[in-house]
């Protein structure tokens, strides 16, 4: 395979693994975006949905070992997949926000910041009990129907993951800018208080924000299951430190800037594993999380704003 093939086909991989991070960064841009809270317990969120996914596939009578399914067959069951994992990610998200951090609501500082770390941990070792410490193989319906462009693969699965991260993508937009409730997320964004006298119901903006947030992080989970054919425990580290510095990198806030830094970040370990080496693409990633938290903490489309706490 020539260099040009080799890097198209590079491409190709970072983007399917950037709509996944773009997808996982969007949760922890929303919630802070109206709290100026980093929800670190959205890492395992991502991690315990991957095995209600697997779960929901399961129901259909797939396995790790599943039968490859075609047409309707396959649209039904990703369909099922995506609804049931989004909206367990996101009820599992509004439990979080109302029996750990609701209290902590008017409490300064850090205090809801480390009991998102516990909510994290709680979690963590809840799927670890269950489940064990063994990689579960993952349902995979998908086909093996592909295309060669210019020399690279192009696998039916990456072009359905592109559709499905950019309707989901491209719907939060079209919420965010064109609904009441998304206007009121906006306005609770810039000024919570004023937004509150002007009748908008915050509560509702916080709770709405966690439930979006976690269930793009299903859809996300999701798609890192039938991309990898595998989940784990472990899992919510690995991919939820970068989602978080797509998020950073894009402007942790901005919703743009999520989807923008997730694709980054995508093509930086796919790009980087290719040319440089494998065991180097963690160390170039957070290398550009530090280097982006010292020099442009606002990031590329984020904005400066007084603290909220």
């Amino acid at each position: 395979m020539s260099f040009d093939a080799v890097l198209l086909q590079q491409i190709i991989n970072g983007l399917s693994l950037g709509a996944m991070y773009a997808l996982l960064a969007l949760g922890f841009t929303l919630v802070y975006g109206i709290l100026e809270l980093i929800n670190f317990a959205h890492f395992n969120v991502f991690m315990l949905a991957s095995f209600i996914g697997m779960g929901a596939l399961e129901l259909l009578g797939l396995s790790g070992q599943s039968t490859i399914l075609g047409g309707s067959a396959l649209a039904g069951a990703l369909a099922f997949a995506f609804i049931v994992t989004m909206i367990a990610a996101g009820v599992i998200g509004v439990l979080i926000e109302r029996i750990a951090l609701r209290p902590l609501r008017g409490v300064r500082g850090t205090a809801a910041m480390i009991t998102t770390i516990g909510v994290s941990y709680i979690l963590f070792n809840v799927v670890l009990l269950v489940f064990g410490a063994e990689s579960k193989n993952f349902p995979n319906p998908m086909p093996t129907v592909s295309w060669q462009v210019g020399g690279a693969t192009l696998h039916l699965r990456e072009v359905l993951i592109w559709i499905v991260a950019l309707v989901l993508m491209a719907a939060l937009h079209l919420f965010v800018n064109r609904t009441r409730l998304g206007k009121a997320m906006r306005a609770t964004a810039q000024d919570a208080e004023a937004a509150r006298m002007m009748g908008i119901n915050v509560d509702r903006v916080i709770v709405t924000a966690f439930f979006l947030g976690s269930a793009l992080a299903g859809a996300a989970a999701l798609i890192f299951g039938l991309y990898y054919n595998f989940t784990s425990f472990i899992i919510g580290y690995t991919a939820g430190l970068r989602a978080f510095t797509a998020a950073v990198l894009g402007g942790i806030g901005s919703v743009t800037g999520a989807m923008v830094g997730g694709v980054i970040i995508g093509l930086i370990e796919s790009l980087g594993g290719q040319l440089i080496a494998v065991r180097w693409t963690d160390v170039i990633i957070f290398s550009i999380l530090v280097l982006v938290l010292v020099f442009a903490p606002t990031g590329l489309f984020g904005r400066a704003t007084p603290t909220k706490s």
